[in-house]
């Protein structure tokens, strides 16, 4: 006797459809930058701050964001440059006037002509520090009222939430486990693997304990994509496997390659030791918050068309696994070719 699949059927095909023609869509869109660009000052004096400001880079390009002060605001020293891997990061020490920080803005020159946030932290020398998130939609930051510690969580937990809805490997991965989870039971356990894992990687990543270079990683991550069309296929001929079988393992294996993945989204922005731990619980707790809200919402679609009775000819049925096959071989093929190119 068959089993019930989580998605199963012409149904299953049919969401299938709709979420890799609207995550297809969405990559599409987010073409460019997603990492944050970062902006640091730091009291030194009465008046006297330090500014850091990192950008991420895109195929050797710098992104195209400069930042200027408002009136009262003045260099001390002259912006130094310096590129590190993944980023240029600009120095310089400024100088305001009798008021401080107080009343002035920092305007993000070309932020709204990209998709890119800007995380602004401020540390004054009472100790005080405040973390804002800037977006495109308003890319400058006047500095008036205090922010809370809760405005802080805020910010890297929506952050977290961010980087996994626009990360369509990610979702696309958790999405081809549910075509080979049987039950809810399994995906339950399935879902919590893939978190522990992740996780973990996640933590350590973020800690400086282990680094793994982007390029291999993102080919690797690829690769787990590839992986799950062979075993959808087995699905829908009623075989079964290793992965079939026991998806929890093969989630948590998986797992602890995208925590790294993850882990871009906080140590891109070299944000000081300090904060690290601070920001890697409320971005984590992000992550995991927008990894359940897309399952929730697939399962909440499925039990919404059940009501539904459609019929996609035979011919359609291995649409699943031939997205995922291509997908995760196009971007197998794409990032082995970035890698290489890097290399040469």
């Amino acid at each position: 006797m068959r089993r019930a699949w989580i998605l199963s059927g012409d149904l299953g095909h049919l969401l299938f459809g709709v979420v890799v023609a609207v995550l297809t869509l969405v990559e599409a869109a987010c073409a460019h930058e997603i990492r944050p660009a970062y902006l640091q000052i730091d009291e030194m004096a009465a008046n006297r701050y330090k500014v850091v400001w990192r950008t991420p880079m895109l195929s050797g390009m710098r992104l195209p964001v400069t930042i200027r002060f408002s009136d009262g605001v003045r260099n001390v020293t002259m912006p130094a440059e310096r590129d590190l891997p993944d980023s240029l990061v600009e120095t310089r020490v400024i100088e305001t006037d009798g008021d401080g920080l107080a009343g002035k803005q920092v305007e993000f020159v070309g932020l709204q002509a990209t998709i890119t946030d800007v995380l602004v932290r401020v540390h004054l020398q009472d100790g005080t520090v405040e973390t804002t998130m800037i977006h495109p939609s308003q890319p400058w930051i006047d500095f008036a009222a205090s922010r809370s510690p809760l405005a802080a969580a805020r910010v890297y937990f929506v952050n977290g939430i961010q980087h996994i809805l626009l990360g369509i490997d990610h979702l696309l991965f958790v999405f081809g486990l549910l075509f080979i989870v049987r039950s809810r039971w399994m995906l339950v356990k399935t879902i919590t693997a893939f978190t522990v894992a992740h996780s973990i990687t996640l933590a350590v990543a973020t800690l400086g304990e282990i680094a793994v270079p982007a390029l291999p990683l993102n080919a690797v991550i690829a690769l787990s994509i590839l992986f799950l069309g062979p075993e959808i296929v087995r699905v829908w001929r009623g075989q079964t496997s290793f992965t079939i079988r026991h998806p929890w393992i093969v989630s948590f294996a998986f797992g602890l390659l995208h925590g790294f993945g993850f882990a871009s989204g906080l140590t891109a922005l070299g944000l000081p030791q300090g904060d690290i731990p601070f920001a890697l619980l409320m971005f984590n707790l992000g992550v995991e918050a927008g990894q359940l809200a897309f399952v929730g919402l697939i399962l909440l679609l499925t039990a919404a068309l059940k009501s539904i009775e459609v019929r996609l000819p035979r011919g359609l049925e291995l649409m699943p696994a031939y997205v995922v096959g291509i997908l995760g071989a196009y971007w197998t093929i794409d990032r082995i070719a970035a890698m290489l190119g890097g290399a040469a």
